[in-house]
């Protein structure tokens, strides 16, 4: 394979990882404006410096070949004291990604591509994640995962289980506390340019 290639690859790699942290910081910058919300941070892994590793694309895992590692989505992690505002907060991250496109930013993520994962305060206990429909339920065969929708807008996966390390990095990828406002970019966690 040639060299022009790879570059590409990790090219395009590098910028999907920016669109996903400015994306990170169109939303938080939409969830600020919620009482409920106590904080915003970034995990997996669009909070990390990126890693070379074989990667699912065929032509580059047949000749096992290194690349940047693939952003696939956003996941960010919010903190909430009530969960009774969800569809509202739905709304709210939508709408700030379709505006920031049409502002002509550069950012072309999709509310689809961010997944929201809820915590409750102090304790730090997994709530859900917040649905991306419009409604809620949608129909959907989402929507009839058991306890989907109890609250609405609070989304359950079938079989998604947290795991122990799930905020290992939203201490040093924290965007926002409330009382404390923006502590910081997206754009200042660790990258491969550092």
């Amino acid at each position: 394979m040639r060299r022009a290639k790879i570059d590409e690859q990790n090219g395009y790699l590098l910028r999907q990882q920016r669109q996903f942290r400015m994306a990170a910081d169109v939303v938080t910058d939409a969830f600020a404006a919620f009482a409920e919300v106590r904080a915003v941070a970034v995990i997996g892994s669009v909070a990390q410096k990126l890693w070379k590793e074989v990667p699912r694309f065929r032509e580059f895992r047949s000749a096992r070949i290194e690349v940047w590692h693939e952003c696939k989505d956003l996941d960010l992690a919010v903190w909430l004291d009530s969960q009774e505002r969800l569809g509202v907060l739905r709304s709210a991250l939508a709408r700030a990604l379709k505006l920031a496109l049409a502002a002509g930013t550069g950012i072309s993520v999709a509310d689809h591509q961010v997944d929201v994962f809820l915590f409750e305060p102090v304790s730090d206990r997994y709530l859900g994640r917040l649905c991306h429909y419009n409604r809620c339920p949608k129909e959907k065969p989402d929507c009839f995962v058991p306890g989907c929708g109890t609250i609405p807008f609070n989304k359950r996966v079938d079989g998604f289980e947290v795991h122990a390390d799930i905020l290992a990095s939203a201490l040093h990828a924290m965007l926002y506390v409330r009382g404390e406002g923006r502590l910081r970019s997206a754009f200042d966690l660790p990258s491969v340019d550092d």
